[in-house]
């Protein structure tokens, strides 16, 4: 994806999120970051423009159903707060 992302003239993170944005109108993705000009690459992520064939590309190296799984590993699972389940 790297070198999708410098074909485009933009970093893997743009990529990541202009494919993001890509996937549904509706969608509205939530990033941090700690520096303003991270913040601007976020921003100008929504202004790239991925074509059908560089979406393909994209899902064939990280198949939905292969990337899905856990936020955290299962050894880290155990250190966060218990909360229990709504109802």
């Amino acid at each position: 994806m790297t070198e999708l992302a410098q074909t485009k003239g933009i970093t893997p993170s743009q990529l990541a999120l202009a494919w993001l944005l890509a996937q549904d109108q509706h969608l509205i993705p939530l990033f941090g970051t700690k520096r303003r000009k991270y913040l601007q690459d976020n921003i100008q992520a929504a202004e790239v423009n991925l074509s059908a064939e560089e979406l393909a590309a994209i899902d064939k190296v990280f198949p939905a159903d292969k990337v899905a799984g856990s936020r955290y590993a299962v050894n880290m699972m155990s250190l966060l707060p218990q909360v229990p389940a709504h109802k």
